[in-house]
């Protein structure tokens, strides 16, 4: 019925390190019950006795159209998941009409990716192997029609994710018996996505990061990622190597968006990665005003973290976000089901997004504005 069944059944049939891979956040998770719990903060003011026949849920995000308000925002790693996890998403937000985001720590190529969908796809940018690296991905994404490159700020080191270090990630990446012998019974336990990830290649690697040797190993990616992190001085060369629009991912506050604009960027993402970096920043819900009021038009603000319903997705609109990007919701739903998993958790978001706009006596999101909701009075709204 909602997404907290599709994360009960992903939980059954993932090993216990993939599913906190995708469930877990950094530090003591405050963050990460944060973006969720913000949400019931914010509550409707409903336009009663309206009537509402049809809702037009249809948005434009960097001048294309979307059937939804919402977008596939980049999981990584979703290869581990299900067996092609990034395209068969991919191919579900396509026929749903919206757009997905590839990370580029994924197991698919971005043709591949690419190939699958019938709608946008993002690419979301690390500078993993060196500026020349990511220049030849970029090349490649333009190549493949890519639509927009989404740069990731917020990602200097990996952050400490404990339930990764406790289920053993490190020592099963090292491929040395001895130290993943203890380890090794939680994959025993899942034989139908242990058959799976072995006929889908086994360990994946991220085909890409092409380094001179061959495409990055996982164990490599910690490594990488503290010698390669993202300074707004890249933004100039990465706006030249791409020039197309570019969307940065990881603003907190409103100083970083109005230096995110001045550095070339077409959009914004309000996001603390998930909970997934620094735990104990804001929630994204709460942080959005703020963003919202020093963007001041210059450029779309767009928002993730913690939407697990369709009322999620309105309450973000009516605070000023152009569209949301979802991450879990259908990282759960690949997960559990593979493609029908991903159509499953749109499906549910959407209806609920319908359903949430007939009760607020709301015809269209594009009609959704601050009027629809309270939200505690010491929320910062000025920029």
């Amino acid at each position: 019925m909602n997404i907290a069944d599709l994360r009960r059944l992903a939980e059954r049939r993932l090993p216990r390190v993939v599913f906190d891979y995708i469930d877990g956040g950094a530090g003591d998770e405050v963050t990460l019950r944060g973006n969720c719990g913000v949400f019931d903060t914010v509550t409707f003011r409903p336009r009663c006795a309206v009537a509402t026949a049809a809702c037009d849920i249809r948005t434009t995000v960097l001048g294309t159209p979307l059937a939804l308000p919402f977008l596939l925002g980049p999981i990584g790693s979703t290869r581990m998941f299900y067996p092609h996890g990034e395209a068969v998403a991919a191919k579900a937000a396509g026929a749903a009409g919206t757009a997905y985001t590839l990370s580029t720590l994924s197991g698919s190529t971005l043709e591949e990716v690419r190939a699958a969908s019938t709608g946008p796809v993002w690419y979301q940018l690390y500078l993993l192997g060196g500026h020349d690296i990511a220049k030849k991905t970029i090349a490649r994404a333009r190549a493949a029609g890519v639509s927009a490159l989404v740069v990731t700020i917020d990602t200097p080191v990996a952050g400490l994710r404990e339930r990764d270090v406790r289920n053993g990630t490190k020592e099963l990446l090292t491929r040395r018996v001895w130290s993943m012998l203890p380890f090794v019974s939680q994959f025993l336990a899942r034989p139908g996505w242990l058959a799976g990830f072995l006929s889908d290649g086994g360990l994946m690697t991220f085909p890409n990061v092409v380094l001179p040797d061959g495409p990055m190993q996982y164990a490599d990616v910690g490594t990488a990622l503290e010698q390669s992190m993202v300074s707004w001085q890249d933004l100039r060369w990465i706006r030249e190597e791409w020039n197309g629009p570019i969307v940065v991912k990881g603003v907190h506050t409103g100083d970083d968006a109005r230096r995110a604009i001045d550095e070339g960027a077409t959009a914004i993402v309000v996001s603390n990665h998930g909970g997934r970096q620094l735990d104990g920043v804001a929630p994204t819900l709460r942080v959005l005003p703020e963003v919202v009021a020093a963007v001041n038009g210059r450029a779309e603000v767009l928002m993730d973290g913690g939407i697990r319903r369709g009322s999620d997705i309105v309450k973000a609109l009516c605070l000023g976000a152009r569209a949301v990007l979802i991450g879990r919701a259908y990282a759960y739903g690949v997960a559990a089901g593979g493609g029908p998993g991903v159509a499953r958790a749109i499906e549910i978001l959407r209806a609920d997004v319908v359903r949430t706009l007939k009760l607020l006596g709301c015809a269209s999101t594009a009609d959704l504005d601050r009027s629809f909701v309270d939200v505690p009075s010491d929320w910062r709204s000025d920029a």
